[in-house]
């Protein structure tokens, strides 16, 4: 059955409940109860059911805003009839109706997670509204409570899944300097697995690598955490070129968690002795190639294999020499920095358009380059898509050159 109350006093400002479901067998009680709904000054659309199962049926078609529950009905009794009305409208305020000699039960409903309990036989008009009101408040900050804390919780493992995505760079030459940025896609939107980190090993060369996990999420994060540091300690262990990234993809076969899953990346050998950088490429995109002189730069020439994960086992990639200038940069990226609007007539800004930006780049210094490049393109782009992103700018020159102390995350 369903009532839509008329009220006696019509004031906007009053926000009770909209929707009260009253479960209640004793048709007198349920009467009494709308005759105190109507001296309230509340705007509810009232129903009433006699059973738990009548309820429970009335849930599935609409849930309601407030339940008014007697724990004592023709198919169940107790604290029993509280369980299931919450696990059928969880979002609901719930007030439970007692008897003047089983108040405690009242109590103990409270405690098992009800707002409020009102004893038959000693409610009034005002009292009534004051504890739906106060109840459908309760429930909304308790709400809003839990929702505050699963976002910290979020935050906190995006924090540590961040960190464990841009590490320190290991560098101990002060012929090298790394300048990272990452920022996370649109807000509220999960993690992804763009990873990046810089190594320095014993005989001089610097090892770069970047990266992207398919998708977003936390098993994406954790991915992408799980290939940087198997990426670093491979260096470390002296493991080069077309032998790490086959270890790398074994290391994402084991590691996945649904078998469509792949990694792009980019590898980069840089040898200042020579001076030369072997790059190697899964699936990623080019890097790009400055002098030191400034931008505009161009994409390096690289021979193109498949990402890690497509066809595990082919070893499908190639080593490709890249001469390089005594002093100058290398910038690499992951999609997200050109997978936005903002290229000609509206489509992505591709290679072609963050070729455009760097030329236009003002500012001086890999920091203040790598703001302005971001700004720009968040910009051009006016939220119409949004990914991760991570840029790693290694620049070399002669000796002097202060490496940045860890990366930076933007946004």
């Amino acid at each position: 059955m369903t009532t839509t109350v008329p009220v006696r006093r019509a004031d906007p400002l009053l926000d009770g409940p909209h929707t009260i479901l009253l479960l209640e067998d004793d048709p007198g009680d349920a009467m009494l109860f709308e005759e105190l709904l109507r001296d309230t000054a509340l705007r509810p659309s009232l129903r009433w059911q006699q059973s738990l199962a009548g309820a429970l049926a009335d849930l599935r078609r609409a849930p309601a805003d407030c339940i008014v529950v007697d724990l004592h009905l023709p198919d169940a009794s107790g604290l029993g009839v509280l369980r299931a009305v919450r696990r059928a409208c969880p979002d609901a305020a719930l007030i439970v109706l007692t008897g003047v000699s089983d108040s405690r039960a009242g109590v103990e409903a409270v405690s098992m997670g009800a707002q409020d309990y009102l004893v038959k036989g000693q409610v009034e008009g005002d009292l009534l509204q004051r504890v739906l009101r106060y109840a459908v408040h309760r429930k909304q900050a308790e709400q809003a409570g839990a929702e505050l804390r699963e976002n910290r919780i979020r935050e906190q493992e995006n924090a540590r899944l961040e960190r464990g995505l841009l590490p320190t760079a290991l560098l101990t030459s002060d012929r090298v300097r790394a300048t990272t940025r990452y920022l996370p896609g649109r807000e509220r939107t999960q993690l992804g697995g763009d990873f990046l980190d810089v190594v320095e090993t014993p005989d001089g060369t610097v090892h770069a690598v970047i990266g992207d996990v398919s998708g977003h999420g936390p098993d994406e994060a954790a991915l992408g955490v799980c290939l940087r540091i198997a990426w670093r300690a491979l260096v470390l262990a002296g493991h080069r070129g077309v032998e790490l990234l086959d270890l790398l993809e074994q290391v994402l076969v084991a590691e996945r968690t649904r078998p469509e899953k792949f990694a792009t990346c980019t590898l980069v050998e840089l040898d200042l002795s020579a001076p030369q950088a072997t790059v190697y490429l899964a699936g990623h995109h080019e890097p790009l190639l400055g002098e030191a002189a400034g931008w505009p730069a161009a994409p390096v020439q690289a021979a193109h294999g498949l990402a890690l994960g497509i066809a595990p086992g082919m070893r499908l990639w190639q080593a490709s020499p890249v001469a390089l200038p005594p002093s100058g940069a290398l910038l690499l990226y992951t999609d997200g920095l050109i997978e936005g609007h903002g290229g000609a007539d509206g489509g992505r800004l591709g290679t072609e358009g963050l070729l455009g930006l760097l030329a236009r780049v003002r500012r001086s210094g890999a920091a203040a380059m790598l703001d302005e490049l971001i700004g720009t393109a968040q910009r051009l782009n006016a939220g119409r898509h949004a990914d991760d992103l991570a840029i790693l700018h290694l620049a070399w020159g002669p000796p002097g050159l202060r490496t940045v102390p860890g990366p930076q995350r933007r946004g």
